[in-house]
């Protein structure tokens, strides 16, 4: 595969589906239900992985339509839990952007790269997507099902709102972060991280300019995971996205190598949310 399609969000695509947004925050939450504990109204127990469908609100019915996108009637949320999960407690949230590339979803990335480390290391792991593919999969499109699986992780447990969020992304999700992760800070969420791994260019500058979530952003720790071995994205390209970001402002930022190609690296994972984590306390 070459360089070129590695590309999901696009500069030229950013730039008709992202300029002029108007951000809607959301409604207050709503306390979660005694007796068994539910997502979305979905019952789950502690350590599993659950699936609920989510209303879609008519600012993210807007972004999803955007580049030709038929609205569905709700979007898929995912989430996964420790263990011991208590949603009286405070929990870090990790949400997850994926590539397109291979017909991917966030739900795909949250299972197959970040679940296993997530709740090992005391992370809410979470994803929204819609129940098919979008035609068009823009960074609209990811930030409409996002947010919507972030207002249920809201409605579902009171007190959600101030739990710390990080956004993870992996080759064109580590560029979809760069939209997404603003997004939810101008919607109020408490960003507490960004982790990039296989990132070979910077759209964290670009999605900061457009959607402008507000100066203290510039203070989200960032880290990026980069591979000896990466091909795609290689170790000088992700130092060059490293060197942009702090361009523009971003004034907290690690950088971590690993022996390996063009993947997720556990290890990195490991070390970026405890990171993170340590910082949001």
């Amino acid at each position: 595969m070459s360089l070129a399609s590695q590309h999901v969000f696009s500069i030229r695509t950013q730039l008709i589906l992202l300029s002029g947004l108007i951000l809607l925050p959301h409604g207050d939450s709503i306390a979660a239900p005694e007796g068994p504990l539910k997502f979305a109204g979905v019952a789950f127990s502690p350590g599993s992985t659950v699936t609920a469908n989510v209303p879609l609100s008519a600012q993210e019915k807007s972004l999803a339509a955007q580049g030709g996108n038929t609205v569905p009637a709700n979007g898929v949320a995912v989430l996964a839990t420790p263990s011991n999960f208590d949603p009286r407690k405070n929990w870090p949230v990790l949400v997850i952007c994926s590539t397109s590339d291979f017909k991917r979803q966030n739900r795909n990335d949250l299972v197959d790269f970040y679940r296993t480390v997530g709740v090992a290391e005391g992370w809410v792991l979470l994803a929204g997507d819609g129940p098919q593919r979008p035609r068009s999969d823009t960074a609209a499109w990811r930030g409409a099902m996002t947010l919507a699986a972030v207002t249920a992780l809201h409605r579902s447990f009171a007190g959600s709102e101030k739990w710390p969020i990080a956004c993870a992304g992996f080759s064109g999700g580590a560029k979809g972060v760069g939209y997404v992760a603003p997004l939810l800070a101008k919607n109020g969420c408490r960003v507490a991280g960004i982790y990039m791994t296989g990132a070979n260019e910077d759209h964290l500058s670009d999605g900061y300019a457009r959607i402008q979530p507000g100066g203290n952003f510039l203070n989200t720790p960032i880290y990026i995971s980069a591979g000896h071995d990466d091909r795609i994205a290689t170790v000088e390209q992700q130092y060059t996205v490293a060197g942009s970001i702090k361009r523009t402002g971003f004034n907290r930022m690690r950088i971590g190598t690993f022996h390996g190609g063009h993947e997720v690296n556990n290890g990195q994972t490991s070390v970026a949310l405890r990171w993170f984590r340590d910082l949001a306390k």
